[in-house]
């Protein structure tokens, strides 16, 4: 079990193998994202992405399957998210590309008022086959203290 003492700034990882195929991207807009160039050819060749692209949230979505996919490998002693600090959504995604995951740990720090949790922040980024940035997101992740005993160090 990793806990939050084991975590490490600076720690990188890459990972994940998403493949972004046309029924998602239209099966996803039409629930979520139901804007002309993420559902139509026609619509979307007038804009600046030229064809039918993944909504920026899809984009999430499919990042968040491939980082939940690479913590499941080690079991964590995860706790969720208080949430994301910064979100960029570099280039578009479109049907066919395939994705994957780097990772980089920022900064920790324990909870002063939850003693038994501790804050790390990464930062995630999603790159296309081409090896292009098309996501970048820092997000703050919370995780179990192996013994919430042990005093908070300054």
């Amino acid at each position: 079990m990793l806990y939050f003492e084991d975590i490490e700034i600076g720690t990188k990882d890459s990972f994940g193998h998403y493949e972004v195929t046309r029924e998602e991207v239209l099966e996803f807009a039409r629930k979520y994202d139901p804007q002309p160039f993420h559902l139509s050819d026609e619509a979307a060749a007038q804009t600046h992405f030229g064809r039918i692209s993944a909504s920026g949230w899809h984009t999430c979505a499919m990042t968040m399957r491939m980082l939940v996919e690479n913590m499941s490998v080690i079991q964590r002693a995860g706790l969720g998210s208080p949430g994301v600090d910064q979100l960029m959504w570099r280039k578009p995604v479109y049907p066919g590309d395939t994705l994957r995951c780097e990772t980089e740990v920022l900064e920790k720090r324990r909870s002063r008022s939850r003693p038994e949790m501790g804050l790390f922040k990464t930062r995630s980024r999603t790159f296309n086959q081409n090896d292009e940035l098309v996501l970048e997101m820092v997000s703050n992740g919370l995780m179990q203290v192996r013994d919430p005993e042990v005093p908070i160090e300054d």
